[in-house]
């Protein structure tokens, strides 16, 4: 428990709940909004956890997740997951380079874009209800549905192989590490990594298709490197399919652990869009949160940030704070507005939460229609956490119906 402001504590904060909270955040936010804290690797960073706060530093434009030389590091070792690995520094994190960046992508990930693949989404959706079902029950609806669905989508969006996605899911993985893989694992994944996407976007640029890495490698306006491309590629396949996967599970959990809001669902489908953005608000597992580097002093909640800090901002502690949502700590289905920071916020805020929307919407969707009677298959205790990685979610959400 946090006793006052000079406490340290490690971070990621200690959770044994699985949909619930760790007592320290309402407790931080009460007591000590910019908290010292200590990454695994030792070293030391300030965590905020209060909505404006984190809202503030997140739309700032002076603040990204460029490294100094001070930087803290998350993880002991050469492979640090959200600075130092090769495809973080491949891309532009900061100033025009990095919205350049982002320009080139963005129309892939437009509401417009969305409402053209959404049809085939709700096609991928059913196949794979159709194949949990036919298995029958217990399934579990991360592993049958929560995966294979964001995975099929980023695919088609890159011109990937659909086929090789175990393989993208372990390298994914071993590119978010924490603590479960050790240097020589995540070295020679990596490498695989990066030769199976310089493989795709040398033939995208002698026989380009109709995605993403065949437009940008044959875009004479695009300056990108190969290397950037190819980070390019991996951060695409790892965000496109990683968080949302995770996300599809958690959800689902949410919504079955109190059944009521299921059976809300069922009698009220219009209700889908807002239960969406609630279940993001109230993600309690969403990972390790948002880097920034303070690299010129600025003051937060009363307290003077020196240049060389590292901040961490947790935006699902943010999400629960009383100050700027009702009743935080409820899940309303009708919430609205619903102005949750789990996509970020500002110029870092996720590239992708059009297409994550629409694959959140789509699996509610098809599950209320095909499974209503859908239930979890074990108590909400027994639902195991993903452990050791920066994303957070649930190993596996075994349902019946």
């Amino acid at each position: 428990m946090v006793q006052d402001s000079t406490d340290v504590l490690k971070y990621p904060i200690p959770n044994e709940g699985t949909l619930e909270p760790p007592a320290e955040w309402a407790e931080l936010r009460g007591k000590c909004p910019v908290a010292h804290v200590t990454f695994p690797s030792g070293d030391p960073a300030r965590l905020l956890t209060r909505y404006d706060d984190v809202k503030t530093l997140l739309a700032d434009p002076r603040f990204g997740r460029g490294t100094g030389q001070d930087a803290a590091s998350v993880t002991e070792g050469d492979h640090d997951p959200l600075n130092n690995s090769e495809m973080a520094m491949a891309i532009p994190q900061d100033g025009e380079g990095h919205l350049a960046w982002r320009r080139h992508l963005n129309k892939w990930f437009t509401a417009k874009q969305m409402a053209r693949l959404r049809p085939r989404i709700t096609e991928v959706a059913e196949r794979l209800v159709d194949e949990m079902t036919a298995k029958g029950a217990p399934a579990d609806i991360k592993g049958g549905l929560g995966f294979p669905l964001p995975v099929w989508v980023i695919c088609e969006i890159l011109g990937v192989p659909e086929e090789d996605r175990d393989k993208f899911s372990y390298w994914s993985d071993t590119l978010l590490n924490m603590s479960r893989y050790d240097g020589e694992e995540i070295r020679a994944a990596q490498t695989e990594f990066y030769t199976y996407l310089a493989g795709h976007v040398a033939a995208k640029r002698e026989n380009p298709g109709e995605d993403l890495l065949s437009e940008l490698a044959n875009d004479p306006e695009s300056t990108m490197s190969d290397a950037t491309l190819i980070a390019t590629g991996q951060g695409l396949l790892v965000a496109g399919h990683e968080t949302t996967a995770n996300m599809i599970g958690k959800m689902i959990a949410m919504l079955l652990a109190d059944r009521s809001k299921w059976e809300a669902l069922l009698a009220d489908p219009k209700l889908i869009r807002s239960a969406v953005e609630e279940a993001l608000r109230l993600d309690v597992n969403a990972g390790f949160g948002m880097i920034r580097y303070i690299d010129q002093e600025i003051a937060i909640a009363g307290e003077t940030i020196a240049p060389g800090t590292t901040v961490v901002c947790s935006m699902a502690a943010a999400n629960r704070d009383e100050a700027a949502f009702e009743r935080a700590d409820e899940m309303d289905l009708a919430r609205t507005p619903n102005p949750h920071l789990a996509f970020g916020a500002g110029l870092h805020s996720c590239l992708g939460q059009a297409l994550a929307r629409t694959e959140l919407q789509v699996t509610l969707e098809v599950l209320l229609r095909r499974l209503p009677t859908l239930e979890l298959a074990v108590p909400e205790g027994d639902l195991e956490k993903v452990e050791g990685l920066l994303v957070g979610g649930l190993v596996a959400v075994p349902v019946r119906w």
